[in-house]
């Protein structure tokens, strides 16, 4: 069983209360840590093929061990593929293998895999327990918390889901031993993001520990991805359906990322790095509107840069762009509801941004080469 140590923290929401267990070599309590959560029935675990075969071999053995008889799918997962079609996929494995109500389905993978086997699960006789294990830093500090789960349509991202939330997250650092430098750095994007909209003191640590943690050695990473962990995790508390102020502010930088997502087919580019290039899009719409400094704008600049992040974005226009965000999901009669910093680990939101303010700063991240 998972020592205590390793608890990053409990989500409290209106479908049940669940624990994010953070730290190395976790995956192989993953049983003991599903049947302390209430789960029983077989497990079924679909994973990205990117994780194949010995990560999704350690986790079967796992499961098996725990007292859970397990089917594995693997697939191959990006946000090109993550929607309906994919989703049906599942569906007939599910359906092949008669997949009962008293099963759980476990997604690991990134952000895309928790997205996608999450809103199988919350549809799938009308909702089966999902249990999250993510495998890439974007998906620990942010999407496998809070259970956000949804597909892709062509007009925009993620406008197909639902609030479905995990019974368990399970967190093994590890699993980021193997993910691609890029990748990496756009997880890093959404944790610097919790820093710079909540916490000063893990901003600081962002600045003044990089090397540290890029190499993931020793036992800050783990503090810090736990820290992240909570702060997304008392968000979430606080705001379950994103019907406060609270919640949005974790979409710091998403209306302008998803945009650049959405125009560059999304394929260029991972979350993380769009969301980079959007957050400096919104530092600009601040700083425009008087709400920080440029002190603070090159600030935010310079972070991203040293966890080898992009921070403009070429061959698209601002038009293209603009028109995009329109599709966003925090629009509200024509009107974006922006979240836009008021100082270092201090968030707000503004409906009140000029047409032009948006574009002068669009236009900032847009770059000729």
């Amino acid at each position: 069983m998972t020592t205590d140590e390793n608890l990053a923290a409990v989500v409290s929401t209106t479908q049940g209360d669940y624990r994010v267990i953070v730290g190395r070599g976790v995956i192989d309590d993953i049983g003991a840590e599903m049947t302390a959560a209430g789960l029983s029935g077989r497990a079924f675990l679909v994973a990205d093929v990117a994780m194949f075969p010995t990560a999704v071999h350690r986790a079967h053995e796992a499961l098996e061990r725990g007292g859970f008889a397990t089917n594995v799918m693997t697939l191959e997962l990006s946000e090109r593929v993550k929607n309906m079609e994919t989703v049906q996929q599942v569906y007939q494995w599910l359906a092949d293998q008669r997949a009962e109500r008293i099963d759980t389905i476990v997604a690991m993978g990134g952000g895309v895999a928790g997205d996608l086997v999450g809103f199988t699960a919350a549809t799938w006789l009308r909702g089966v327990p999902v249990v999250q294990v993510p495998t890439s830093l974007a998906a620990m500090v942010d999407a496998s918390i809070g259970g956000k789960v949804a597909v892709n349509l062509p007009a925009g991202k993620n406008l197909v889901g639902a609030f479905y939330q995990p019974r368990l997250v399970l967190q093994d650092v590890d699993h980021l031993k193997t993910l691609p430098q890029r990748e990496m750095a756009g997880g890093w994007a959404e944790a610097i993001k919790h820093g710079l909209i909540m916490d000063t003191d893990l901003l600081d640590t962002f600045e003044r520990h990089a090397d540290d943690m890029q190499t993931l050695e020793g036992d800050l990473p783990v503090k810090t991805i736990r820290r992240s962990v909570r702060i997304k995790a008392e968000v979430v508390s606080a705001d379950e359906f994103e019907r406060g102020d609270t919640r949005v502010l974790l979409n710091y930088g998403h209306t302008v990322g998803h945009a650049i997502e959405s125009v560059s087919g999304y394929g260029k580019f991972f979350h993380g790095e769009a969301v980079a290039i959007g957050m400096m899009a919104a530092a600009g719409i601040a700083r425009r509107l008087g709400m920080i400094d440029q002190e603070l704008v090159d600030r935010q600049r310079a972070v991203l840069k040293r966890y080898n992040l992009p921070v403009t974005v070429s061959d698209v226009t601002a038009d293209q762009l603009i028109a995009a965000t329109k599709s966003d999901k925090k629009t509200r009669g024509g009107t974006i509801r922006w979240v836009l910093l008021e100082g270092p680990g201090k968030a707000t939101t503004r409906r009140d941004v000029q047409d032009e303010v948006v574009r002068e700063a669009v236009e900032e991240v847009i770059s000729d080469g």
